[in-house]
């Protein structure tokens, strides 16, 4: 049978796994989906590793979806003339948006309207909270500040405000232009950075979908929580709806709210994204050690399985893959975390279902054949979809039968990669139920899903090869 693992890997490429035999080893070591970082590269670069994936997938017959993620209103400092400084605790620095090449004592600014977005006793977090400054005084372009945490500082390091609250838009001009390129390469998903709101959201799919139109290429869109804004009360769940699926993105979060709230609002996010039927990927230093050694710590291996056993759709790998030593083996250990894991999971899907009202009618026979499958212990889920929101549905539900989903579209097929305990597989686009029927079953014993005398729920809209028409739930003993 293939590998059976619920819980989907996204590795990010890089200098360290942008050679085609080192991916493919990661593609068979068990990555789900590519994430493309625009942050970095060109746009030929990501074409050309776009089409390296494509042919890898094809060649070792699985299909793996991608995600270009946008670098967003990434706020950062600018050059220094040595390429750093060390500042003292208790130095006073200044942030001067007209300052070309930074020094000891200032530093340039990309984002020229930070000046307008502070005021004096914020406190200002430069690389990731390493270094800290307290804000004196706003004169006209120049942000004066006192250091309360030093240390290093080198070029294009990020800052943020403690709290949130700066205004940067979610999508600057070269997100737009980022955006562009991603649906033109092909990808399935587009991450949007540091979205505040659901108009965010919305503003990035006006700007997707007419993208689209134009070439013919649909995607699906994610929320990278990463804003203090994002997580507020009604918010969140705004810009969940808003979404096809979101990202708990921990660095930038956590930030911005302090690392003791990340754990409480990880497993808030990974709960509300689940009862809006949305998809979620938790991020941020995973296992961040073995970006130079070989085996993770215990802590990483503890943070992994809390993410897996709290629901998460996929767990992500970021410099690990990118930039690290061990890219394949860190996705061999990732995996069998994962593994080890699910099988500790508890089902409570009799739970799930009480006080359930359900729309609609391919969404209730979606539910209903995961409560039948689990309660007649059948071998396998096979669900026929045009969409994927038949498997969508179902995978937001433990129940510990792998779900295959069916699909004659190759853009749902890889896009159905991404969903938690769903297996995506193509069949011919055949509208005789029959004939459908028949190759379900010839294609699960091929793949050593099932075997004769196995019964497996099966999942169908009348007439075939229409979307969201899922309304037949037959139980079907395997010839």
């Amino acid at each position: 049978m293939i590998p059976y693992r619920a819980t989907k890997i996204v590795a990010t490429l890089g200098p360290a796994s942008s050679d085609p035999e080192i991916l493919k080893q990661m593609l068979l070591a068990g990555v789900d989906v590519v994430r493309l970082n625009f942050s970095h590269g060109t746009a030929d670069d990501h074409r050309a590793r776009a089409k390296t994936i494509r042919d890898l997938s094809s060649e070792i017959g699985r299909e793996t979806a991608i995600m270009a993620d946008l670098q967003g209103p990434k706020i950062r400092v600018g050059k220094f003339a040595e390429g750093k400084v060390i500042l003292e605790v208790g130095q006073k620095f200044l942030l001067d948006a007209n300052c070309v090449l930074g020094d000891v004592h200032q530093v340039g600014l990309d984002y020229k309207d930070l000046p307008k977005d502070v005021k004096p006793g914020d406190q200002l977090l430069l690389n990731d909270g390493l270094i800290v400054m307290r804000v004196d005084k706003i004169v006209g372009e120049c942000i004066h500040t006192i250091v309360e945490l030093g240390g290093e500082l080198s070029n294009n390091k990020g800052i943020n405000r403690a709290g949130g609250g700066l205004t940067a838009p979610a999508l600057t001009e070269k997100d737009i232009a980022d955006l562009e390129t991603a649906i033109k390469l092909g990808a399935d998903y587009v991450a949007i950075s540091f979205p505040k709101n659901a108009e965010d959201m919305k503003n990035a799919r006006r700007l997707a979908k007419s993208i689209s139109a134009k070439v013919g290429h649909e995607v699906r869109l994610i929320a990278k929580i990463e804003r203090a804004e994002a997580i507020q009360p009604g918010a969140l769940e705004e810009i969940i709806e808003a979404s096809d699926g979101i990202m708990v993105a921990r660095g930038d979060l956590a930030v911005e709210v302090g690392n003791a709230a990340v754990p409480a609002l990880q497993k808030r996010m990974i709960k509300l994204a689940m009862k809006a039927d949305k998809f979620v990927i938790t991020a941020t230093q995973m296992m961040e050690s073995m970006i130079s050694s070989p085996i993770p710590t215990r802590a990483e291996v503890s943070d992994v399985a809390n993410a897996v056993l709290d629901g998460t759709d996929a767990v992500m790998l970021s410099a690990e893959t990118a930039t690290g030593k061990y890219p394949v083996k860190t996705v061999e250990q990732m995996s069998a975390i994962c593994s080890a894991a699910e099988k500790s999971e508890t089902v409570t899907l009799d739970d799930d279902f009480l006080d359930q009202t359900f729309t609609s009618i391919d969404q209730s026979i979606a539910l209903g054949a995961l409560f039948t499958a689990f309660h007649m212990r059948v071998k396998a889920i096979a669900a026929l979809t045009e969409s994927g929101s038949t498997a969508l549905w179902m995978s937001r539900h433990k129940i510990h039968i792998p779900i295959f989903a069916l699909t004659g579209r190759l853009a749902t097929q890889r896009a159905m990669a991404m969903y938690r305990n769903v297996i995506p597989l193509r069949i011919q686009s055949s509208t005789d139920r029959e004939v459908a029927l028949k190759e379900v079953e010839d294609l699960l014993k091929s793949v050593h899903a099932v075997s004769s005398g196995d019964t497996i729920a099966l999942t169908v809209g009348e007439p075939m090869g229409k979307a969201g028409g899922t309304n037949t739930l037959k139980m079907v003993q395997v010839k």
